[in-house]
């Protein structure tokens, strides 16, 4: 008599695996690409079993694998680096995509208008509504780092899975998911009001380094530190004194 097979056993463990695999994804979402050392360290298992997700993640579409960046001012170790895990726009597509082709076919109608601005019209648009949504939150910060803070809060909130890195010369806005990403990649106007209005709101420069349209694996906006109190009156003495010293020579001179 053949031996029964409990199919509920084999349902739960296939539906842990999926789950494994989309908390896999994810990760790589809301950090960037990341190595499948890192993945593992991150969530816990072994290096067989986040390999063995990870290849069925490629042979998905989900994911791809690539060479990661490296900045030419590190200097290279001994031995080739291990490659990094980043979503495919199959993968991001898994992700609640606010847009659709519908988008697509009627910015492209826009573009095609005679005499008109109509697809950068639109995008200002959308940035003002961004500023309309998520202004007062980054208005009541009274630091610079409290308004960036601020700033990923509200993008969060929109989907787009946003975090902040602080370096030495400034702050990275990150963020990891762009719901327009497919529509951005056609009409860069939406990336750009998106920039500008980021700066409008954050009252600083911003520089944006990297956009997931463009095919990079995070949308980085780079906004330098604002010069501290401090420093502006130092810099304000250091003026004053200077001045004082060359009031002092014309006197000596006269």
């Amino acid at each position: 008599m053949a031996e029964k097979v409990d199919l509920r056993n084999t349902y739960v463990v296939k539906k842990n695996e999926d789950k494994t695999r989309d908390l896999v994804a994810r990760t790589i979402l809301e950090n960037g690409p990341l190595s499948a050392a890192d993945l593992a360290s991150k969530l816990s298992l072994t290096a067989a079993g986040i390999r063995r997700h990870l290849d069925l993640l490629l042979e998905a579409g989900i994911l791809e694998a690539k060479e990661p960046y490296r900045s030419t001012k590190v200097a290279r170790g001994r031995g080739r680096p291990s490659k990094v895990f980043v979503l495919t726009d199959l993968g991001r597509a898994t992700f609640e995509h606010s847009y659709d082709d519908l988008a697509v076919s009627a910015l492209r109608f826009m573009s095609n208008v005679p005499e008109s601005n109509l697809v950068a019209d639109f995008a200002n648009a959308r940035a003002q509504e961004i500023a309309r949504l998520g202004g007062q939150r980054v208005a009541r910060a009274k630091t610079q780092s409290g308004k960036i803070d601020g700033l990923a809060s509200f993008l969060n909130e929109e989907g787009y899975a946003t975090t902040v890195k602080s370096t030495a010369i400034g702050i990275e806005l990150c963020q990891h998911h762009c719901p327009i990403a497919h529509v951005a990649s056609q009409f860069s106007e939406l990336c750009e009001a998106e920039t500008e209005i980021f700066s409008q709101l954050l009252g600083s420069h911003v520089q944006r380094l990297a956009t997931i349209a463009r095919g990079d694996g995070v949308c980085t906006t780079y906004i330098p530190h604002a010069p501290s109190q401090t420093s502006q009156i130092s810099q304000v003495s250091q003026i004053s004194q200077g001045n004082n010293a060359n009031l002092t020579n014309d006197g000596v001179k006269s």
